[in-house]
């Protein structure tokens, strides 16, 4: 049985409206598997008027596919395919450490890419991407403490909290509401363990925001335009 190659997610983030293009570009580039659903970010409308990013709601799209043909479309995107993105934003990938075999297997059967530039990555990545999960009406004074710890920005989804309550009673945590908003912050990784910091010493598990932060290493990370 051939060895199925690695798997890799790759996180792209888009004006409103243009999720549907986009996975169209990408079906052409051999990335076929996609969840796509609806946030919000963070800039002011005046600095979205100053950057020329137009709206600031957005469409973010999940892909799934294998680590050769993720370094492959990114490559392009950020060379030849330059401009071909249906709006601007950011596309950027994570490994992913396990996948279910069948799901593996389909994704590397549909799959064709070069072998050429298919090695590995660097081992140190130069982004990453920092999760928030904090209390819904939080995310402004949030992001504030983040834009001064160097971060220029991140994205938001609302969710609620399921997970067991004795998990607040446990952790003397008294504010733990079940709306929840995430934000997706993408730093350099030199400025990710501030900006983390900040957040939790401002707004952390057993303060009203209640925020709860982790982040994961980015491999690749090109601008949209």
């Amino acid at each position: 049985m051939k060895k199925l190659e690695p798997m890799t997610l790759v996180m792209s983030i888009v004006e409103r409206g243009s999720g549907s293009k986009l996975v169209k570009l990408y079906a052409k580039n051999q990335i076929f598997t996609h969840i796509r659903f609806e946030g919000q970010g963070t800039a002011t409308s005046e600095i979205l008027d100053i950057l020329g990013l137009g709206g600031s709601e957005k469409d973010i799209l999940l892909s799934l596919t294998t680590a050769a043909a993720a370094r492959g479309l990114l490559g392009k995107l950020d060379d030849e395919l330059q401009g071909a993105a249906p709006s601007r934003g950011i596309a950027f990938s994570i490994p992913v450490t396990a996948l279910s075999n069948l799901m593996a297997a389909f994704i590397n059967l549909k799959t064709k890419t070069e072998s050429e530039g298919s090695g590995s990555m660097e081992n140190q990545p130069k982004s990453s991407m920092i999760l928030v999960t904090v209390n819904q009406g939080y995310t402004d004074v949030v992001m504030d403490t983040a834009r001064k710890a160097g971060a220029r920005g991140g994205t938001i989804i609302r969710g609620r909290w399921a997970g067991d309550e004795s998990f607040a009673q446990a952790s003397g945590i008294t504010t733990l509401q079940a709306e929840k908003e995430l934000i997706f912050i993408v730093v350099p990784t030199d400025l990710r363990s501030g900006i983390m910091d900040a957040i939790s010493r401002e707004h952390g598990l057993r303060t009203e925001a209640g925020a709860m932060v982790t982040s994961v290493g980015v491999e690749q990370l090109v601008h949209l335009s």
